[in-house]
């Protein structure tokens, strides 16, 4: 592993990601996983990437009146929550050091998406969608996760139902959970 390389926690926590590409069942696993880590007590805060133009903001509503009328950003805050929506425009994606950082800090965040970014992570991996693994290539992605037994896999491997061990190897290899 290159430790040089690796975005430290910072005020935003441990930090650990899932990468895979689409259709892996990614989300579907964030979702368990989010679910069952919080469900212990740990503050969860997450990321996801978007390849495509999204949109939580509808039309008519007042913070997109904002931004149609020129706010690059907009927060929108009741008692129950806060969003936060910030127009890129030509500037493009930003890094994920960037977003880690617009975060309110947790124990730990989880990232989705971001393969490429210097996180450690999960690979999730399906062979029925004929992708190729990313593990052999990157050296971040320090377990995988799959739907059918993977031969010949160096690394730490689980079925994708195995949520608890999943979040269990998350907690230890973030260090907010001894091994045991």
């Amino acid at each position: 592993m290159t430790e040089a390389r690796l975005i430290r926690p910072g005020r935003h926590g441990a930090i650990f990601g899932f990468a895979g590409w689409s259709g892996s069942g990614k989300t579907t696993l964030v979702e368990k996983v989010i679910s069952h880590i919080s469900a212990s007590g740990v503050d969860v805060a997450t990321i996801k990437h978007a390849h495509h133009h999204f949109d939580a903001d509808h039309p008519g509503k007042d913070s997109y009146r904002h931004r149609e009328a020129g706010s690059r950003q907009v927060l929108v805050s009741s008692a129950y929550r806060s969003a936060h929506f910030i127009e890129h425009g030509e500037r493009g994606e930003p890094d994920l050091s960037v977003l880690l950082d617009q975060l309110a800090p947790a124990d730990l965040v989880l990232v989705e998406g971001f393969k490429s970014y210097p996180i450690e992570k999960i690979e999730v991996h399906r062979p029925s969608i004929g992708k190729s693994h990313l593990y052999p290539n990157d050296d971040l992605v320090i377990a995988l996760a799959s739907d059918e037994p993977i031969l010949e896999c160096p690394l730490p491997f689980f079925n994708l139902e195995d949520v608890a061990g999943i979040a269990a190897f998350i907690l230890v290899q973030t260090k907010l959970k001894q091994a045991s």
